[in-house]
């Protein structure tokens, strides 16, 4: 579906709630397969990605195909190498068989997994034969993606000798490897991490009720409507305030486009300061990259210049998010018509460029239910006019 988008008045107050975060609920649900009892998941997200996940592991079928989700693709490949009895091929869309995984596979494989390649070596689709893995050491770069990172300390601890994983290079996206640690040590789970080397004894989970966080990934569009708007007062419901996300880091960086934000009892309230401001010639996203989207968007809009480093994992998300990035920001300008590029990230940034720019037409903008179903929604209870279009185009 195709949508339409306008805001009469630029003036923005609301309440919403967002959805639970998608990074945490997908690794909840892989801790919860591993646990010895089953616990209650609060909150957990509807994205399109948890759902594929929790659908996926409840099924016992000889093809698992994931879909769009990267996340569910990399946590299903090492859960599936280290259950029994497995036999099976993992696959997922045209976009997943083009991003590499041999950093993960050939990791696992050292390890003890069976894991070899159907089609083409070094992508999808996976042929799995699931067996009791011996794990022990294994070395894994940090550069590529931190999911690689992510999805091995998860099945660590039901590894027969645990886990020592040597990480090689810088890492990006350090705080997602942090979230994971966390929530090990929420279910019981000790480790250690020294220098660049993580250690996970072989250990059982202890089951425990948890409720998901909200989502500070869909916070950062929320700030982005503030900063675009001409006068706004938005409160965001259920977000926590010692969060174990690195995407709460947006508060900081939009505080430097005099973007307000108080965090209280759960609720984040944002106003904004109409004052002129001065950001950073340069910022580095190397933490935080799903951000940039967002603030590419909004230092576009007032011909900010500033140098964004850390990127160098955009070009294997759901879409090459730089060069995508670039080339709508032109068609704001010529034709207003958005390409989503079957990437949520981008329906969600461009979005509220029509504060800026008047009406847009965003193409293919179902694809928000990846991350956040609820996004055209919750756009209209902040005064967008939203039409629907039954045209098509990716």
């Amino acid at each position: 579906m195709n949508y339409k988008i306008f805001h009469p008045s630029k003036d923005v107050n609301c309440e919403i709630e967002l959805p639970g975060s998608k990074s945490i609920s997908n690794r909840v649900l892989i801790i919860r397969a591993l646990s010895k009892k089953k616990f209650k998941i609060d909150n957990l997200s509807n994205s399109d990605d948890t759902n594929a996940l929790k659908i996926n592991l409840k099924k016992s079928e000889n093809i698992v195909d994931i879909g769009a989700s990267g996340t569910t693709f990399r946590f299903l490949t090492a859960y599936l190498a280290c259950k029994e009895g497995v036999d099976c091929v993992i696959t997922g869309s045209d976009r997943i068989q083009k991003r590499p995984i041999d950093q993960l596979v050939n990791t696992l494989n050292d390890l003890g997994a069976d894991i070899s390649y159907v089609k083409k070596n070094n992508f999808a689709p996976l042929r799995i034969r699931g067996k009791k893995i011996n794990g022990g050491d294994a070395t894994i770069n940090g550069n590529i993606s931190s999911q690689f990172i992510s999805s091995l300390i998860l099945i660590a601890p039901s590894l027969k000798c645990g886990l020592n994983l040597i990480i090689k290079k810088e890492i990006v996206s350090k705080p997602y490897i942090d979230m994971t640690l966390s929530l090990l040590n929420y279910f019981g789970v000790k480790y250690e991490w020294k220098k660049n080397i993580i250690s996970i004894k072989p250990q059982n989970y202890i089951a425990k009720d948890i409720s998901v966080e909200s989502d500070w990934s869909s916070a950062a569009f929320w700030l982005q409507i503030a900063y675009l708007s001409k006068n706004c007062k938005i409160k965001l419901k259920k977000l926590n305030e010692n969060s174990i996300q690195g995407d709460k880091e947006v508060l900081n960086i939009f505080k430097r486009l005099n973007i307000k934000s108080e965090l209280k009892n759960n609720i984040l309230t944002i106003t904004k300061n109409n004052t002129k401001h001065k950001f950073p010639k340069k910022i580095n996203l190397i933490n935080t990259p799903d951000l940039y989207q967002s603030i590419k968007c909004c230092l576009f809009s007032q011909n900010i210049e500033c140098k964004i480093s850390g990127l160098n994992t955009l070009n294997k998300k759901e879409t090459n998010r730089i060069k995508s990035v670039d080339k709508e920001l032109q068609n704001l300008i010529t034709n207003k018509k958005i390409k989503t590029y079957n990437d949520h990230r981008m329906a969600m940034s461009f979005s509220p460029m029509s504060l800026k720019y008047g009406e847009i037409e965003i193409l293919n903008g179902d694809v928000v239910t990846k991350s956040y179903p609820k996004f055209w929604e919750d756009m209209k209870k902040a005064g967008f006019i939203i039409t629907s279009l039954n045209q098509v185009t990716t």
